[in-house]
């Protein structure tokens, strides 16, 4: 009797994970018998000077809590006075190595382009260099956005004048630098330029923030799609064009990311989350931020939802834990966006406070910006 009572449940368990599995890897009808989650480590750039790592697990079936954050630890590539960052960029032909760029000046008034490894959390190269004439950055923004080729970073020059800078990913030598005045807009027309590559390395979209009268963002955001291979060589060749508005001095485009098939476009714009065509750039979707002022947006691999990365306000506490009356910091979250459904889904996740909390910071804000992941 025990003997049959054992092979009945080894059979049940093994039909179990063929439901689970066939679920998950197949898109027949035995796909409705178990629900789909995901599960990576996330890599959260950060102003103190290093990278936020954490493993994640999105269940988009928990209305409330989809996003759940542990194993908080850090990948660091300088202090808060060398190395404050916005750019994680992980290599797509290998990802142990993560490319980043610094998002202010270093005491010596150099700006820093590097490439770190993902396994052992050190260094492998950071290159100091003397701020370009035309954009001398005596004060932030530096870098902050992003991209790449198969053999090239492409690192964001985001204040005026805006540019693209080419570096080798092997020797990470300098080798070319792109104004995108080229594109017709003149230094002091725009506010911020942000931009990434498509994953078939074929396309690169350019985000400039418009400026009003005022000198402060007008709500306009103009989208540039251009031709990759050519960007590269020095040449501005475009393929298509969009402008969007929002809000003027809320609406704020940043960082981006193509879904792996190119389809969509994921941008956030600070105030509004916008999902696009990632060929014509029109408009598919807008979501208002309630969780926190949106700086990124990277898609899970099958393209069905994407992690927002926010700057949310927070109660800070003592370096016992508890609450200071009157203390609000910013803290680094993450919030899931459902693309099919067209809505946002549940409570956004700390990736922040509870190292800083943990490290006797608990009064003080954790600035995030930009994400990259690897995804299991």
């Amino acid at each position: 009797m025990k003997k049959v009572l054992f092979v009945a449940l080894v059979l049940t368990l093994v039909a179990g994970g063929y439901l689970t599995f066939t679920a998950i890897d197949t898109q027949t009808a035995v796909a409705t018998a178990a629900k789909k989650t995901y599960s990576g480590t996330v890599y959260v750039a950060g102003m103190g000077g290093h990278y936020t790592k954490a493993d994640v697990a999105i269940d988009p079936y928990n209305a409330d809590d989809p996003i759940k954050v542990s194993n908080l630890d850090r990948i660091v590539i300088g202090d808060k006075t060398t190395h404050p960052t916005h750019d994680a960029r992980i290599d797509a032909g290998d990802t142990t190595k993560m490319f980043w760029s610094t998002y202010v000046l270093d005491p010596n008034k150099k700006q820093h382009v590097g490439v770190s490894d993902l396994t052992t959390g050190k260094v492998i190269k950071d290159i100091a260099m003397d701020p370009d004439p035309r954009s001398k950055a005596e004060k932030p923004p530096v870098y902050c956005a992003s991209g790449q080729s198969s053999a090239n970073f492409l690192p964001i020059f985001m204040g005026n004048e805006g540019y693209v800078d080419v570096f080798d990913k092997k020797t990470m030598e300098h080798k070319k630098r792109v104004f995108i005045d080229g594109l017709g807009y003149k230094s002091g027309s725009y506010v911020f330029v942000h931009g990434t590559n498509s994953n078939d390395f074929k396309k690169f979209l350019i985000t400039v923030t418009m400026k009003g009268d005022d000198g402060k963002a007008n709500g306009k955001v103009d989208f540039v799609l251009v031709d990759l291979p050519a960007m590269e060589k020095g040449e501005w060749k475009v393929l298509a064009k969009a402008t969007h508005s929002g809000e003027p001095g809320k609406t704020i485009t940043f960082r981006q990311y193509f879904s792996k098939d190119d389809k969509y476009i994921f941008q956030s714009a600070a105030d509004r989350f916008w999902l696009l065509d990632g060929t014509t750039l029109a408009m598919v979707d807008e979501k208002m931020s309630t969780g926190g002022q949106n700086h990124d947006a990277i898609p899970t691999p099958d393209g069905k939802y994407a992690l927002l990365t926010l700057r949310s306000s927070t109660e800070g506490c003592d370096a016992e834990g508890k609450a200071i009356p009157g203390k609000t910091i910013t803290d680094g979250m993450v919030q899931l966006y459902d693309v099919d459904a067209k809505k946002i889904v549940g409570k956004p996740a700390s990736t922040c406070f509870a190292c800083h909390k943990g490290m006797g910071l608990g009064d003080k804000s954790a600035v995030l910006c930009g994400i990259d992941a690897n995804f299991k």
